[in-house]
């Protein structure tokens, strides 16, 4: 195929000619499932490794998995981008929120940090107004303060079941938030492809400044599986829920993001025999809650 006859990167950016709402709904679950599983390798990886080099394994395993995807079709178009410092940003950020969520998760159990992690739509919400200009209502702001009411519920600070590696996956929550907010400013910029590239470029190429101070050769095959697997897994996993977008309106895909909990819980049980307290599933309930009324008010008010 020439470069001529190469089609373009924003391709992809085209509305699909019909909504296929029911293809959404199951890619948005299977995004559930993909990321749960990415986070169990990390996990048990996490045990024996370092998690800068889990974290750079997951990175650099998302750049080489999505650049065999995109190069034969799109050439290297895919590769140039119109806002670089935005999108450096954006990967330091998703960087720094892997990283985060990678290190809590070796200290507690993967649906802990899965509802905690569910805060990131409300701070998205929260930075919304400051960062993007989107005016926001008394009714969101008590939504929002009603959905960080659930995440002391989990994280119980101040009992005895308080463990200080959840306030890192706030941290990485917080983190998730940004990058979801500069993903809406160089949407219309640069094409799906192109960011998702650009997202593990920082985890990716800058890690490989300090790795070889934490590196540590993989015992075994299932070891080099388990590092070549979580990026695949978190490359699939945001296809997945760019598929989901691309078949279906945000305000109805977007509640079934949620479903990550439920994997995370089955995931956390059947690996690692790990199951939710009453006070995470309440306080999940309760974030997912302010979550979906946030979203629907949205939605409402475009319509």
């Amino acid at each position: 195929m020439t470069e001529q006859s190469r089609p373009s990167p924003s391709a992809l950016a085209a509305p699909y000619p019909a909504q296929r709402i029911l293809l959404g709904i199951l890619f948005m679950c299977a995004s559930g499932l993909l990321f749960p599983v990415m986070s169990s390798f990390a996990k048990l990886l996490g045990a024996e490794y370092s998690s800068l080099q889990v974290s750079w394994a997951r990175a650099f395993g998302h750049i080489v998995f999505l650049l065999a995807a995109f190069l034969p079709r799109y050439g290297l178009g895919v590769l140039r981008t119109r806002r670089p410092g935005v999108q450096f940003l954006r990967s330091a950020m998703l960087f720094t929120s892997n990283l985060c969520h990678f290190f809590a998760i070796t200290f507690i159990p993967i649906a802990k940090a899965a509802a905690i992690s569910l805060t990131a739509p409300l701070i998205v919400a929260l930075l919304a107004w400051p960062m993007l200009g989107e005016r926001t209502t008394p009714g969101r702001v008590a939504a929002l303060g009603f959905g960080f009411l659930g995440v002391l519920i989990v994280i119980r600070p101040g009992t005895a079941l308080f463990h200080w590696a959840s306030l890192l996956v706030v941290l990485s929550a917080c983190c998730y938030a940004m990058y979801q907010i500069l993903t809406r400013r160089v949407a219309g910029v640069d094409s799906p492809e192109t960011s998702a590239l650009f997202s593990s470029v920082v985890g990716a190429f800058g890690m490989l400044l300090v790795l070889p101070f934490v590196w540590q050769t993989p015992q075994g095959w299932a070891d080099i599986a388990m590092f070549c697997g979580m990026g695949v897994l978190g490359a699939t996993g945001h296809y997945c829920v760019a598929k989901a977008l691309g078949y279906a309106p945000a305000n109805i895909i977007s509640p079934f993001q949620y479903f990550q909990l439920i994997g995370s819980v089955l995931v956390g049980w059947f690996i690692f025999g790990d199951w939710p307290d009453a006070g995470i599933w309440i306080g999940a309930a309760i974030i997912m809650a302010a979550g979906l009324w946030i979203g629907w008010s949205q939605a409402r008010r475009r319509g």
